[in-house]
């Protein structure tokens, strides 16, 4: 049994008149001592599936196992106390409060619960901080501090409750290639106490330190097809609203609908485009999921391609 076990996880946010789907059918395990990166640009559902993970909203459907508890079971109360004792989270914005010290930012999380004494909190914080490569720098507030050093604050601190589960949200993003080693190595580190630690970042210096990589977008922008011809059969669906983006495609026979699906459970009709017309552009060339389906009207003839393909063919006044 693996100590964290994500399956077949959806997340759909409904609009006005639209469903987004950020997370479709995603799972993935992790053992205990292991360094989890969630891979992908923005846009692809990594803030999301940790929000998930950490207890913070639900999925729509799937289910989350953290250790020998049924996260998507747990509601209220439960969940407060889950996502409090078991779980520690690393913010992208650091989060410190800018008027406290470094060791009282770290000290906060037991110091508002209260199962430990002031001291004893104090305490640990100094332990963690110094963990870190903070330990000369205890009585600094957040602003006499680099981003680097920020960011050991703000690990120290996810750690303060001595989770089981580390979250930590673009941890790297915005430090320069030092200060991103010293975190990058610290994680490392942290692994070694049998504890999950799970990262989102868009950031490739992260993956070699991994130990499971999970592709948000499968492929990623590297995936370049070879343009292809392919046929459809009418009422055939082309692509589904909310997943990933690699091709455009280009009308050659038939015709084809775009379609979103509304918060109702109807379809919302947003276009029929005929020989010559192309779609699908937007999510392949900016890394979108499908805002919209599309499906045959009748037998369609379409030419499928990557983003690069279909980028060269508008530059030459193809399309």
């Amino acid at each position: 049994m693996s100590a964290l076990e994500a399956r077949n996880l959806v997340k759909e946010y409904r609009g006005d008149n639209y469903v987004v789907r950020v997370l479709d059918d995603l799972s993935f395990d992790a053992d205990a001592g292991e360094l989890v990166v969630l891979l992908g640009p923005s846009g692809s559902g990594k803030t999301t599936l940790l929000s998930c993970l950490g207890g913070m909203i639900s999925p729509t459907s799937g289910s989350i196992r953290v250790g020998d508890v049924e996260l998507t079971g747990l509601a209220g109360a439960e969940r407060d106390e889950f996502r409090r004792r078991r779980v520690g989270f690393a913010f992208q914005g650091f989060n410190l409060i800018p008027s406290l010290s470094a060791r009282e930012n770290v000290a906060v999380p037991l110091l508002i619960n209260r199962s430990v004494s002031r001291s004893e909190a104090y305490a640990r914080a100094d332990a963690l901080l110094d963990r870190v490569g903070m330990g000369d720098r205890l009585r600094s507030k957040p602003g006499q501090l680099s981003g680097g050093q920020q960011q050991r604050v703000a690990v120290a601190r996810g750690l303060v409750t001595d989770p089981f589960l580390l979250i930590a949200d673009e941890p790297t993003a915005s430090l320069d290639h030092v200060q991103a080693e010293a975190v990058i190595r610290i994680l490392r580190e942290l692994r070694d106490d049998g504890r999950v630690i799970v990262v989102s970042t868009h950031d490739g210096r992260l993956v070699p330190a991994a130990d499971r990589v999970v592709h948000m977008l499968p492929g990623g922008a590297s995936f370049q097809p070879e343009p292809v011809t392919v046929r459809y059969a009418p009422g055939e669906t082309i692509f589904g609203q909310g997943q990933h983006a690699d091709l455009v495609y280009v009308i050659t026979e038939g015709s084809v609908e775009i379609y979103r699906d509304v918060g109702d459970g109807s379809e919302e009709q947003l276009a029929i485009l005929g020989a010559g017309e192309y779609f699908g552009e937007l999510g392949a060339l900016m890394g979108f999921p499908r805002s919209a389906s599309a499906r045959a009207r009748a037998d369609v003839l379409v030419e499928a391609m990557g983003a690069n393909e279909f980028r060269q063919g508008v530059e030459r006044g193809r399309y």
